[in-house]
């Protein structure tokens, strides 16, 4: 949702069918982490993502997705292995 372009916290809320404070809390980790931005207009609180800060964080899954998927192989065939076993 909020990579198209900049939502209020009540437009993120939304579609979780939680309350605005709910929203809030997610939110103020999303900002602690660097990950979203949040500025003020007026009443409205608006919040982008921090381009920046996501690309290291894509940049720190891709690096751990190659062990991830080593380890899930793995398991994989140890899995065929043992139902190839039991018949």
């Amino acid at each position: 949702m909020i990579a198209s372009h900049d939502r209020t916290v009540s437009e993120l809320a939304e579609p979780f069918h939680m309350s605005l404070a709910a929203a809030s809390k997610h939110i103020k980790v999303l900002e602690r982490s660097g990950l979203l931005e949040r500025s003020i207009q007026g009443r409205t609180h608006m919040c982008r993502l921090n381009p920046r800060t996501m690309s290291r964080a894509m940049e720190w899954l891709q690096f751990y997705e190659r062990l991830w998927n080593v380890q899930f192989d793995a398991l994989e065939r140890e899995l065929n292995k043992a139902k190839k076993e039991e018949h």
